[in-house]
């Protein structure tokens, strides 16, 4: 690893304050001088660290930036993300670095660095607490927390911002009395639906890096406890993915772990999944391997499924065993999905219409009001409703044309891997109707289960990520 200046900044300092390091994908020809030229506009930079190959010395295409406030790297995300450094070259992407004492390793989401918790006095009210900070930036909502039983204040308030950036200065320059800090990601705090289908359904797996994984203290324990592991565990692990791998790419993620020894790429050509053999020269490199990227998305939204293999067998019978899994869960989805897929588009064109196929009436137990048209997708989001299938997701299609009854419906969409999506709504009313239409009926087929999501209401003005 490059590092910017001859000061080199203890693991304590890397956090303070939070939030404060920011995580780059670029280019590998990227030198150091432009990536400062171009971040220094957003404050102080401390330090400035290139990921480079321990054999090669060439770039990894991955940089950490220290600055000395969190408002100057949240502002640095915000106005470089998805950007090039050059004209003609590729938009770079740009993270908030996770803590590394928060016991977590995702990706930080906007949505977890832009609601302050404040204590404020129990005579504010919601007006009083808005006019006190929005001096700092432009406040999405506020909220004061009451005891249940008398309604009173207790005393504290949240206050949500648009931007991190702002968030981030509300808590450096706001009076101290308010002891302002940044809260807790909301669907972490409420005991909801949707809370609770990602709590039972989510393995809790650390899913990202802030430095490499050699200068993390976790991995000098793994080594020092290595002769304490028992034999039986794997120096070889399988890795399964729904999209290809680059055997290149590949390679440069699993050798951050030291002790590679090969990577072995395969890919399946009808499904066009990826899978992979990985083998380290110890058990140690290989069980803080699984434990850092089972779950990691690479690229973005594609989630890894990293698992031991026995050492037993040769990579080729590795390889077939694998091909085998991934052939009987593609025949498997394919014959769960037929039914919903003929019905969809089996229906001929009307008389005097296009040739092309049409879509049916969904066939559903609910009272459907007549279609209405979609709005605008860049209308400002009012309500967000959570839906879980069982057991199976619908297609996007078939969704749309069923909440798109109930007007004001912006989009509709999936969560990869699961059977969960939501749905936008650009009315309140509108997505009640959705819920109380359509909560507990069957849509050809697969049952819905349809609440408010946890996460606030409106989502003006939030980063869209560049895969």
């Amino acid at each position: 690893m490059e590092e910017s200046s001859g000061v080199r900044l203890s693991a304590e300092c890397l956090d303070e304050p939070p939030n404060s390091r920011i995580f780059v994908v670029l280019g590998k020809d990227t030198e150091e001088t432009l990536i400062r030229e171009r971040f220094s506009p957003f404050g102080d930079i401390q330090n400035i660290w290139l990921l480079r190959d321990r054999r090669t010395n060439e770039s990894r295409g991955i940089a950490f930036i220290k600055f000395a406030r969190s408002s100057q790297a949240c502002r640095a995300m915000e106005e470089m993300h998805g950007r090039s450094l050059l004209p003609d070259t590729k938009p770079i992407k740009v993270f908030i670095a996770q803590s590394r004492a928060s016991g977590s390793h995702r990706d930080v989401e906007d949505e977890e660095l832009t609601r302050i918790f404040v204590m404020i006095p129990k005579t504010y009210t919601e007006e009083d607490l808005r006019e006190k900070f929005k001096m700092y930036g432009d406040i999405e909502y506020c909220s004061i927390i009451k005891n249940k039983t008398t309604g009173e204040s207790k005393g504290l308030g949240y206050v949500r911002y648009l931007k991190p950036s702002q968030a981030a200065r509300a808590i450096e320059e706001c009076d101290r009395s308010f002891r302002a800090i940044l809260a807790e990601p909301k669907n972490k705090a409420s005991e909801s639906f949707e809370h609770d289908y990602y709590s039972n359904n989510t393995r809790q797996e650390p899913r990202g890096n802030t430095l490499p994984f050699c200068m993390q203290p976790e991995f000098c324990s793994f080594e020092k406890n290595e002769s304490r592991i028992q034999e039986s565990v794997s120096k070889r692990l399988s890795v399964l993915s729904r999209l290809p791998f680059i055997q290149e790419q590949l390679f440069a993620l699993f050798d951050l772990v030291p002790g590679l020894e090969y990577c072995d790429v395969q890919r399946d050509p009808y499904t066009n999944s990826g899978y992979a053999v990985i083998q380290y020269s110890t058990a140690a490199s290989a069980i803080y391997a699984k434990y850092k990227l089972h779950g990691f998305e690479y690229p973005p939204g594609n989630r890894l499924t990293v698992t031991f293999l026995e050492d037993g067998s040769d990579s080729s019978d590795l390889i077939r065993k694998m091909a085998t899994q991934l052939v009987t869960a593609q025949v498997s989805s394919a014959l769960r999905n037929s039914n919903t897929i003929v019905q969809q588009y089996r229906t001929p064109p009307a008389f005097g219409g296009t040739s092309g196929p049409q879509l049916l009436q969904p066939q559903t137990d609910a009272i459907l009001p007549p279609p209405k048209k979609k709005v605008p997708p860049d209308t400002s989001v009012k309500e967000r409703l959570f839906i879980l299938f069982h057991p199976h997701p619908l297609p996007v299609v078939v969704l749309e044309d069923v909440f798109c009854r109930f007007g004001q419906l912006i989009q509709v969409y999936l969560v990869a891997g699961k059977n969960v999506g939501y749905a936008k709504f650009a009315d309140r009313a509108s997505a009640s109707e959705a819920i109380t239409a359509l909560h507990g009926k069957i849509v050809n087929g697969v049952r819905l289960k349809v609440r408010l999501a946890d996460s606030p209401s409106e989502e003006p003005n939030k980063r869209q990520r560049t895969y």
